[in-house]
């Protein structure tokens, strides 16, 4: 997929402090030496391959709003086409950001479009379910 049109990261650098990036050592809720703050990479011409290649949901999804952008929420919304997975990614410091009622709600629909429907904090992880319950997942 690609970014949606009208859509740009901007300020925005939830990836570069939620995510592991193994290519960099870069552990989970950490940011990224490399991360300009305000929006940007210090290293972007030369960026590991998964950088260049990781786009969240909400820059590939035209129909997310702008109030669901990463840096507004404090969660990553994505499919993990390893898992299949759809997950609400936050940062370990903020674990119930995905509470956000803008980002539960979606992930309910998600999970009543019948997608296995997590939200991930460090070590942390819940299944979230159509009917809105939600348990620890491991």
């Amino acid at each position: 997929m690609s970014v949606a049109p009208g859509k740009s990261c901007g300020p925005c650098t939830m990836c570069c402090k939620v995510l592991v990036i193994e290519e960099l050592d870069k552990d989970a809720g950490v940011l990224c030496g490399n991360c300009a703050l305000g929006g940007g990479c210090k290293i972007y011409n030369t960026r590991p391959q998964i950088c260049r290649d990781y786009l969240c949901d909400w820059i590939m999804d035209r129909s997310l709003p702008p109030q669901l952008r990463p840096d507004r929420t404090g969660t990553i919304l994505q499919e993990d086409p390893e898992s299949e997975e759809y997950q609400a990614v936050v940062d370990p410091k903020t674990p119930m950001a995905w509470r956000h009622p803008l980002v539960f709600k979606l992930l309910v629909a998600k999970a009543k479009e019948g997608k296995v429907v997590v939200a991930k904090s460090g070590a942390k992880t819940w299944r979230i379910f159509e009917s809105g319950q939600v348990s620890p997942w491991t």
